[in-house]
């Protein structure tokens, strides 16, 4: 299908409704941030893991991104298709009880082949969430306000953010790293049924499935519905796409690389400092304060950072927005991130870590706006589970397990606390590179948008 073709299968007019879909875009979001929160508590516990179990830093990467990501990606794809094809709410719904389940049974976990197992459920259940999630926020709202629309449902990795690292890190201080995964895990079961019960697809009840009630139909294909090899040349023949793509799989493989290690990091530099200023702020233990001081962080930026990036996307007229805006928070992360591992206060460093999750949280919006917009209607959930596969097979996959495996390096000479800071610090520059492909990007968006 040329780009020609969808554009004449497009509707004239955008079927998004006059008022802003807050309601179902905030649900969404709620599942996201429960997504998130199920990836981000990993990280916050790892330290306390990795003693128990015995675990070298490289596992501790894999288990983090490469165990969560195989599936992850790779199934977000099958199951985009899917959604193009059935009830989104339910195939949410269904998602959400899988990952809730999984990330509950990591609490029985006895080793690292235990641990890797659960996880590669949790991204199993995970990888239909985010594509038929934004679908079908994408359906239900006007293009003008799809940026907005869109950076408020990635509040989740935020919000997430938030509530893991500061849950998690009282909660390993007071009852241990693994009832910590029997309390997060059961609340997604709930919202999993508020959502079946109360948030509606608003295609044609002629041309959706409920995939509860008939799987196989589900799979049916439907002449309307672009097929697979379709949407994989009409997104590989857009440059804009493939910039886009590349310079936002480089920020996240940074991104997920500090949210992986950042809590041990700060638990083996900075242990004095904290141990000291745990005690006369009356909290349980260290780890509770940097889960305090993380969520603050990376919650507190990345939530203005997401934010400011959406209405950026959305305020001007231009498209080339849409790849400035990111260009410009990668370029300035780089040196924040790596000045963050230098600062020899472990609290004036948390505090300025809000600086950097400012900068490497504004692509949020603009980039799946963007994404969006180069996509036919009935192929978005598509177009965003390959972006989806490529970012996190490179970033969430390559991101922790390379930080891990060049502390594990670099230990042997410079010991396990300095030779993780200087792993954070060498991938932290990686950033630059990817402001370099927004830009690259900006022309050719301009032009390939189809809406």
């Amino acid at each position: 299908m040329t780009d020609q073709n969808i554009e004449q299968d497009r509707p004239a007019k955008s079927k998004g409704s006059a008022a802003f879909p807050i309601g179902l875009v905030l649900t969404m979001g709620a599942a996201y941030t429960l997504s998130y929160l199920d990836r981000q508590v990993v990280n916050i516990v790892a330290e306390h893991i990795k003693h128990d179990l015995q675990l070298a830093d490289w596992q501790l990467g894999a288990i983090s991104g490469l165990a969560f990501a195989l599936l992850y990606a790779t199934l977000g794809i099958p199951v985009a298709r899917i959604a193009e094809r059935t009830n989104r709410s339910a195939l949410i719904s269904v998602a959400l009880i899988v990952w809730s389940a999984c990330t509950t049974v990591i609490g029985f976990a006895q080793n690292f082949w235990q641990l890797a197992l659960a996880r590669f459920g949790v991204g199993f259940g995970e990888s239909g969430c985010t594509p038929p999630a934004m679908s079908l926020i994408a359906d239900v709202t006007k293009p003008e306000q799809r940026s907005k629309a869109l950076s408020i449902y990635n509040l989740g990795v935020p919000v997430g953010a938030l509530l893991g690292m500061m849950l998690g890190g009282f909660l390993v201080d007071i009852v241990g790293w693994r009832a910590v995964f029997f309390i997060v895990g059961p609340p997604g079961i709930l919202l999993a049924i508020v959502i079946f019960l109360f948030i509606k697809d608003p295609r044609s009840k002629k041309k959706t499935v409920n995939p509860l009630e008939d799987p196989a139909a589900a799979l049916e294909p439907e002449d309307h519905v672009p097929k697979m090899s379709e949407v994989a040349k009409s997104l590989a023949s857009k440059q804009a796409f493939i910039w886009m793509t590349l310079g936002t799989c480089l920020t996240v493989f940074v991104g997920y690389s500090m949210h992986a290690f950042l809590a041990p990091f700060f638990l083996r530099v900075h242990a004095e400092g904290l141990a000291e200023l745990a005690t006369s702020m009356g909290l349980p233990g260290p780890t509770s304060l940097v889960g305090l001081g993380l969520g603050i962080g990376l919650g507190l930026g990345g939530a203005l950072g997401t934010l400011i990036g959406g209405h950026a996307g959305d305020f001007w007229k231009s498209k080339k927005v849409y790849a400035f805006t990111p260009g410009i928070g990668a370029l300035l992360a780089a040196p924040t991130y790596a000045l963050t591992f230098v600062i020899p206060s472990a609290g004036w460093a948390m505090l300025f870590l809000i600086i950097p999750s400012v900068l490497s949280s504004m692509w949020y919006g603009p980039v799946y706006a963007s994404i969006q917009g180069l996509s036919h209607p009935r192929s978005r959930a598509t177009a965003i589970a390959i972006f989806l596969f490529l970012l996190n097979a490179i970033g969430l996959g390559l991101g922790p397990l390379s930080v891990g495996l060049v502390s594990d390096t670099l230990a042997a000479s410079l010991g396990a606390a300095d030779g993780l800071r200087w792993a954070m610090i060498i991938v932290s520059g990686v950033s630059a590179i990817s402001a370099l492909c927004y830009w690259f990007a900006a022309k050719p968006l301009e032009k390939e948008m189809i809406e």
